[in-house]
């Protein structure tokens, strides 16, 4: 072999390691490149961080809230009976009275004089009563006795006179017609007797007892016009109807007092009525005894009270039924007039199924779900029936089961059968980092 071939045969040798060298370095590149898409494809499928808890079995409370405002638990305005000027008020606003206490006085000269005038005329009655009835023979009676008497007589006479007249009519010295005639005056002049003395017994019964009914009457009269005078005089001391506080008086002494007019106005809050607006729907659950917290408007207090009235009709205007809820009021530091918020208790549900409100996700066709993980950090999207909501719980009546986990925190979004990463808290991890720390 010359020299020039073997120069040719170096370069063919040289040439093919290049190329060689060069595929390498494809392959290498290739498979670089190829490394990093899996990587990338790798961190975009990681698992997506979620915090979960565990479906509790406990007791949950049906509440139903409503909004209203505080009465009194009693009111009255005291209102005088008679038209009269105001001598004096005993009582002024913010104090407390007594039922039938004396709050007030009316002027009442007039009346106490119309009451002395009444008993007189009371005492004048009676005294005509007592000589009525003590008297012995009214004028009508000794008349009806002197009758009596002379038909008696002229009967005696008569009879007499017929006695006579039938003797000598026996010895033949008399004749017959006289003596017919004696008897016919002698029976005249008995049935006028006995006339009379009818008319004696008559007069002694019914009318001595008339004239004594009368006699009565006259002194009910006069009694009865006593006591009007008497009770009028009476209604010029007004007294409060209840007890309670007195709120307003609108009327000054010396001022005219109008019957039928408010002079004072008491409030009894002892203890207060929250009149609350109940939505009909929620309403049927309301019943007469049942247990409710009201809570002050802007204030933080709890204050226990019983549902008394719940209204039969719902107010067309606003679909709402009326409920009235009564708290003891000690120190009468709940004012009337004020805003109050009610929760009433009206139903209590034993080992019912209970999650965090936040676990509650929106379903499918407008249903609700939650997510649940299993042993193996898999979501899964479970259609879930709620019941009960109260503060933060929530009541699954059917759907998941006590004891499963379900995601509290980072379930929007995730699929049905993905993999998640469950993460603690920012309170419980800082909770651990103590534990750690001690």
């Amino acid at each position: 072999m010359g020299i020039g071939d073997q120069g040719s045969g170096i370069g063919r040798a040289s040439g093919a390691r290049s190329g060689w060298v060069l595929g390498l370095l494809v392959v290498v590149l290739l498979a670089s490149s190829g490394c990093s898409k899996k990587k990338e494809a790798e961190a975009g499928e990681a698992p997506a961080p979620v915090q979960v808890t565990a479906v509790t079995q406990d007791i949950i409370k049906r509440v139903v809230d409503a909004d209203g405002a505080l009465f009194p638990l009693n009111q009255a305005n005291v209102v005088p009976k008679i038209n009269a000027p105001v001598v004096k008020f005993l009582v002024n606003r913010g104090d407390h009275v007594k039922a039938n206490q004396l709050v007030a006085t009316l002027e009442n000269r007039d009346l106490s004089a119309a009451v002395a005038a009444g008993k007189g005329q009371v005492e004048q009655a009676e005294a005509n009563l007592r000589s009525t009835s003590a008297a012995a023979v009214p004028e009508q009676v000794v008349k009806a006795q002197t009758d009596v008497q002379s038909a008696k007589q002229a009967a005696d006479a008569a009879r007499v006179l017929l006695e006579n007249r039938q003797n000598l009519l026996k010895e033949g010295a008399l004749a017959r017609k006289l003596v017919d005639d004696a008897q016919v005056a002698y029976v005249q002049a008995k049935s006028q007797l006995e006339a009379a003395e009818e008319h004696l017994q008559t007069l002694q019964t019914v009318g001595k007892e008339e004239q004594v009914k009368g006699a009565e009457a006259q002194v009910a009269v006069a009694r009865g016009q006593l006591q009007s005078a008497e009770a009028q005089l009476g209604y010029s001391e007004v007294r409060s109807p209840i007890a309670g506080v007195v709120a307003d008086r609108p009327v000054n002494p010396g001022e005219m007092a109008a019957a039928g007019m408010p002079l004072l106005t008491v409030l009894d809050i002892s203890r207060v009525v929250a009149r609350v607006s109940v939505p009909q729907g929620q309403a049927t659950a309301i019943k007469l005894g049942q247990m409710a917290a009201i809570t002050v408007t802007g204030g933080s207090e709890m204050l226990e009270g019983t549902v008394t009235v719940v209204s039969p009709a719902t107010d067309p205007s606003t679909t709402t039924l009326q409920v009235w809820i009564t708290v003891d009021n000690p120190g009468e530091r709940l004012k009337p007039g004020t805003a109050v918020h009610a929760s009433i208790l009206t139903d209590t549900i034993h080992n019912a199924a209970l999650v965090p409100a936040s676990a509650i996700l929106p379903g499918e066709e407008g249903g609700t779900a939650v997510l649940t993980v299993d042993s193996n950090s898999v979501a899964h999207q479970r259609p879930v029936v709620v019941g009960v909501r109260y503060g933060d719980k929530v009541q699954i009546t059917n759907g998941v089961r006590p004891g499963e986990e379900v995601v509290i925190s980072g379930g929007l979004g995730v699929d049905d059968k993905a993999k998640v990463k469950i993460v603690a808290s920012q309170e419980k991890q800082e909770d651990e980092d103590e534990d750690d720390a001690k």
